[in-house]
């Protein structure tokens, strides 16, 4: 990548305080910036290093004012770490050469249908009856079983699994090694002791603009299908069980494991390592503290929890309190 503080300005919609036409190549963190680099000041404990920082050009929100001289050009936009997302997503764009291509060593179905400059990937496998939507890249060893639809602009990456017959939308990014559609974690107990599986045939049903991470996993349902809403975004290593439905935008951090049945609202927040019991619902705009664990349904949206079992935020600090006291005694 090369910009000019000025081109920078120009896709930002920001303004240039210094030479517009000083260049940047690399990206760093304000602490790291060198000459050729651009860094961000959004965060105001960091501000000791926007009088030290090197780097030759620092995006800063349009009310910043500084306290001492400023050596880098300043592009002032109006918030400086959305700005800084957007910018990132930009050369991420510019970088991917949205070409059609077929490894050689790939085995595409012939019934399969694949959109306008579709990426495949070699070793990778899509099966009878697939449907890939155009600009969507299939990366090398990926394999997409029968039946299965996959929106257009999707970036599907190395060793994911897909089962037969999921959907997938618009948008969609699958990192290494997750895996969409295996069987629910369902065994009847049998009166000689023994477990039978319960046969899952539902599927897996994924939104637009949904993000999951490295080895997760979402299991497909019994009969119907586990829905994961527009614009969720789920972290590396989570495990989302069969049945499962999740709202729109609600984001979810490492190692959360969320039981069969469960039903999570829209604009919810889980820190990395909550647990959810299954069949329980939760309301809309929630947060779940790390390492909490849900064991009865949360009815009232917009609410924060803290510990196992959660408790609401100011429950939760009046009985830590009381806990803490009783183990002075």
């Amino acid at each position: 990548m090369e910009f000019t503080a000025k081109q920078l300005a120009q896709i930002l919609k920001g303004t240039v305080e210094g030479d517009p036409e000083v260049k940047v190549t690399s990206f760093a963190k304000i602490e790291n910036g060198r000459q050729g680099q651009l860094c961000f000041f959004a965060n105001p404990k960091y501000e000791e290093y926007v009088y030290t920082s090197k780097a030759s050009i620092l995006l800063v929100n349009s009310d910043f004012v500084p306290k001492q001289p400023v050596s880098p050009v300043l592009v002032r936009v109006e918030n400086a770490y959305s700005s800084l997302a957007e910018l990132l997503k930009y050369v991420s764009d510019e970088k991917k050469s949205h070409r059609r291509h077929r490894g050689w060593r790939s085995r595409v179905a012939f019934s399969a249908k694949l959109g306008h400059k579709v990426y495949v990937g070699d070793f990778s496998y899509i099966g009878r009856n697939c449907r890939i939507g155009e600009l969507t890249t299939i990366y090398e060893n990926v394999y997409i079983g029968e039946g299965t639809t996959i929106g257009s602009r999707c970036i599907i990456y190395p060793g994911v699994r897909i089962y037969p017959g999921m959907v997938i939308g618009d948008n969609v990014i699958l990192h290494a090694n997750c895996v969409i559609g295996s069987d629910g974690f369902g065994n009847a107990p049998q009166p000689d002791g023994t477990w039978e599986k319960i046969e899952h045939l539902g599927k897996v049903i994924i939104g637009n603009n949904v993000e999951i991470g490295a080895n997760t996993t979402v299991d497909r349902a019994e009969m119907e299908a586990t829905i994961i809403g527009n614009g969720v975004k789920i972290d590396n290593l989570c495990q989302i069980a069969h049945n499962v439905e999740i709202g729109d935008n609600t984001v979810m951090a490492a190692q959360c494991g969320i039981a069969g049945s469960a039903k999570i609202g829209r604009n919810c927040i889980l820190a990395g390592q909550v647990g959810i019991v299954g069949h329980l619902t939760i309301a809309d705009n929630t947060t779940i503290a790390a390492q909490s664990g849900v064991i009865s349904s949360i009815r009232q949206p917009g609410g924060t929890y803290f510990g196992s079992p959660a408790l609401p935020h100011r429950n939760f600090l009046r009985s830590y309190a009381r806990f803490k006291q009783a183990g002075q005694e």
